[in-house]
């Protein structure tokens, strides 16, 4: 009988560590893959980084490929969460420059994978693949002579293939025709289109959308066919703002300078933590929902110090192509079905932590410790080692419901350039009710992998007012972060809903638009919503510790929708009537 309980007891436990290791149904962004460094020395005088950008994301064989700027590599997925590193260089030895597949094409042709980087008469090869899971390449052409920047590979329905490119804030997006057999061009390059910030406030170049220094620059092609359509997606204004953002214009057919543009980005995060939305592609899960991956910006040690997003998107009733950024990054939940990502992927897993007390362990020069929870990715603390023991504690105020903890480690006195294997974060985190009996959350003390923006579903939420993360190991520099931010939900009661919200715009600029409402005592945050529809308010703009926001993105030849949403770690108010702007 003894023999028997214990055979139970011990099934019960496999059980039960397969359910915890099966139970994440969550991501958060920044998404958590081991980033390499920029392999660039001149970009890293402000100290080495990690970065990369400009992403593309195939479904190839119900499988997901991930390829970005400089990582001497891709990762694979089964399922959006675990991504799984293949080292590779995609260039010959002759080839001696560091942009080793830079905002690189990634193409299906039947069962074929190309890929190529970006260049400008450098003859490049094109690569292909039947089998990149096992990193099986060899040259499909091995000079390609027209080269092209942040290119995209495009298969039509017909099977005919085309590129697209361009990366310039003089020149317009251009496009060509491909022999599928030989992937050399047919004709030469048609010019497609170039921004009009005039009209489109969102293209204007700048953070504030207002800088002149700069012409605003036009990049990272992307083509996605719907219903017979085409829909050009294209990055602008600059990789480096916050207000990053991937637009859309649609034509009937793949190669034209006449198409149609939607007023609005479809991928736009001005605000919150991980802020940017530029720079990606659109693919379809294994259900045929659609997403749109991107790039998230830092820009703290090198203006191209950056992240990726991934947010669910979509087409609607009218053929609206948009991207679902709403709480882009607070956990979502990942693809299980065929679902419409109208309706928000958003868990309702609130930030409890959001400049809540701290306490730490040592701090390094400036880098305090209020850094780690003011929701910017720019800032940081850090402490003044990386010894095993350094600790920062975060006190939610109250005890609260935890359900994930994300974990965003920061580069201070890092040593490394370009991709380094063999790396790990290691970590403790302990909760406690009252800050003195402590228990272990989450103990990765042996992790013996790469995770610069660890997030963590827990299997059972936690009843918990304190939350501690301990140091073990980090791959190189001091033990620093970004961000940890802890999400749940409080005890209290959701923020209520903002009154005298209004919109002024004006004759004098029409792109532009003061936005003020009553502050709301217990919200921490705002989202304010905004489209050219009434039921169309596609795009979100998070707004902390204000009640007012100057935006600068509209179509100055549109009637404009908006509406607001408090928010606090309860919970999110009831939005606003929608208010009309002529």
């Amino acid at each position: 009988m003894k023999i028997s309980c214990r055979i139970l007891c011990i099934l019960f436990v496999l059980l039960s560590i397969g359910a915890t290791l099966s139970a994440q149904r969550t991501y958060c962004n920044p998404i958590n893959i081991d980033y390499g460094y920029t392999p660039i020395p001149n970009f890293s005088e402000w100290g080495r980084h990690r970065a990369t950008a400009d992403p593309v994301i195939v479904n190839y064989k119900g499988d997901y490929y991930l390829f970005s700027t400089n990582q001497w590599g891709y990762w694979w997925s089964s399922d959006l969460l675990k991504w799984n590193f293949v080292p590779r260089h995609f260039l010959r030895p002759e080839h001696k420059v560091y942009d080793d597949l830079c905002a690189p094409a990634v193409g299906i042709i039947g069962d074929t994978m190309l890929v190529f980087g970006s260049t400008y008469g450098r003859d490049f090869p094109i690569w292909m693949s039947t089998d990149p899971k096992n990193n099986n390449w060899s040259e499909a052409v091995h000079k390609f002579d027209i080269g092209g920047w942040d290119p995209a590979f495009f298969t039509d329905d017909d099977g005919r293939l085309y590129m697209y490119n361009g990366s310039s804030n003089a020149f317009p997006l251009k496009g060509i025709e491909l022999d599928r057999k030989t992937l050399q061009p047919l004709g030469t390059r048609t010019e497609l289109f170039i921004l009009n910030p005039s009209r489109f406030g969102w293209q204007r170049f700048g953070e504030h959308m207002d800088n002149t220094f700069l012409n605003p620059f036009m990049e990272g092609a992307w083509m996605t066919k719907h219903n017979g359509k085409y829909y050009m997606q294209y990055g602008a204004p600059g990789t480096e703002f916050s207000g990053y953002a991937d637009g859309v214009a649609v034509s009937r057919t793949p190669l034209t300078d006449n198409w149609t543009h939607q007023s609005d980005p479809i991928s736009f995060k001005p605000g919150g933590f991980a802020r940017g939305a530029g720079h990606g592609a659109t693919f379809q899960d294994n259900w045929q929902n659609y997403w749109h991956v991107s790039t998230v910006v830092v820009a703290v040690k090198n203006n191209f110090e950056r992240r990726i997003g991934i947010w669910p998107a979509g087409f609607d009733q009218d053929d609206v192509m948009y991207c679902n950024t709403a709480f882009g990054d607070y956990p979502h939940f990942l693809p299980d079905g065929k679902t419409d990502h109208l309706k928000s992927r958003f868990t309702g897993w609130m930030l409890l932590n959001y400049q809540k007390p701290v306490r730490v362990s040592s701090t390094l020069g400036a880098h305090y410790a209020n850094f780690a929870v003011d929701e910017s990715i720019k800032t940081y603390w850090s402490a003044a080692s990386d010894a095993p023991g350094e600790w920062l504690e975060s006190d939610l105020g109250e005890v609260s419901t935890i359900r994930a903890i994300q974990i965003n480690y920061a580069d201070q006195d890092a040593q490394y350039l370009g991709k380094s294997s063999n790396v790990a974060h290691q970590y403790v985190l302990y909760h406690s009710k009252d800050g003195k009996k402590w228990e272990t959350l989450v103990d990765k003390s042996q992790n013996q992998t790469d995770v610069p923006h660890e997030y963590i579903e827990l299997a059972q939420p936690v009843e918990a007012r304190y939350v501690k993360i301990e140091n073990r190991k980090v791959p190189s520099g001091k033990f620093a972060l970004s961000g940890l931010r802890i999400f749940g939900k409080g005890k209290g009661t959701p923020p209520a809903k903002a009154k005298q919200f209004f919109v002024l715009r004006t004759e004098l600029d029409k792109r532009s638009a003061w936005i003020k409402w009553s502050p709301v005592d217990n919200a921490y945050a705002y989202n304010i919503y905004y489209g050219t529809a009434p039921d169309k308010l596609y795009n979100c703009i998070m707004v902390h510790d204000a009640n007012e926001y100057w935006f600068k993105g509209m179509d100055n030849q549109k009637t404009y929708y908006f509406s607001m949403e408090s928010v606090n770690e309860n919970g999110v108010s009831e939005r606003t009537e929608v208010s009309k702007v002529e």
